[in-house]
């Protein structure tokens, strides 16, 4: 009698699935999940904006700083560059300041770019594996990559410490191919890691090495 009732609740909940009248959390509920995105993030990340200001706001005062005691007038609003000498402090401080407007202009321009960022998705749908990453500009601007799902082996997970620590996610295809999928200078937590590579080894039902 439980059976038949429990086999008569399920039919008339696929039933309200079906026409519509279930709330969408409730139906994601009864589907298994056939497509994860990983969104990576580029250069737009709140550190490269703050180190970009700062070597702006430093590499501008250096040279104005060099200026000001070429032309003996006082261009900096705080302090009085007049006191320095052009040669050699005032010519170093304009060479190093122009060095360093040239890296902070090349710096905003990755991040204008937004070069690194993209998404790997995995769709069991199509079978397909998307590694999208945004480059920079020219030929190689949208680098668009599609894998089978079948080729895929196991997923790594490759840690080295240290003061240049390394934390990153491979996807070992046939062949011993090797495709990372973490972004670049953008370490993740220990526990983010094993957590997504945990998810995704799930999800593909592969084996996952490293941890």
């Amino acid at each position: 009698m439980t059976e038949n009732k429990k086999i008569q609740s399920k039919s008339i909940e696929e039933q309200q699935i079906k026409a519509g009248s279930l709330p969408e959390k409730e139906k994601n509920d009864f589907l298994p999940i056939k497509v994860r995105r990983y969104m990576i993030v580029g250069e737009r990340r709140f550190s490269n904006y703050w180190w970009a200001f700062i070597i702006s706001f430093g590499a501008f005062g250096f040279l104005l700083t060099g200026v000001s005691s070429y032309i003996g007038v006082n261009l900096i609003p705080f302090g009085n560059a007049q006191l320095v000498s052009f040669f050699p402090q005032g010519l170093l401080m304009a060479f190093y300041g122009t060095l360093g407007l040239l890296l902070s202009i090349y710096w905003w321009f990755l991040i204008f770019w937004n070069v690194g960022s993209g998404f790997n998705e995995f769709n069991k749908k199509e079978g397909l594996i998307r590694i999208f990453r945004w480059g920079y500009p020219g030929k190689n601007r949208r680098i668009d990559l599609s894998y089978s799902l079948k080729d895929v082996e196991a997923i790594k997970v490759e840690i080295k410490q240290g003061l240049d620590a390394q934390r990153t996610i491979y996807m070992r295809l046939k062949g011993k191919r090797e495709i990372p999928l973490t972004g670049i200078g953008q370490p993740l937590t220990l526990k983010d890691i094993e957590k997504q590579a945990s998810e995704l080894a799930s999800f593909l039902q592969v084996s996952l090495e490293g941890l």
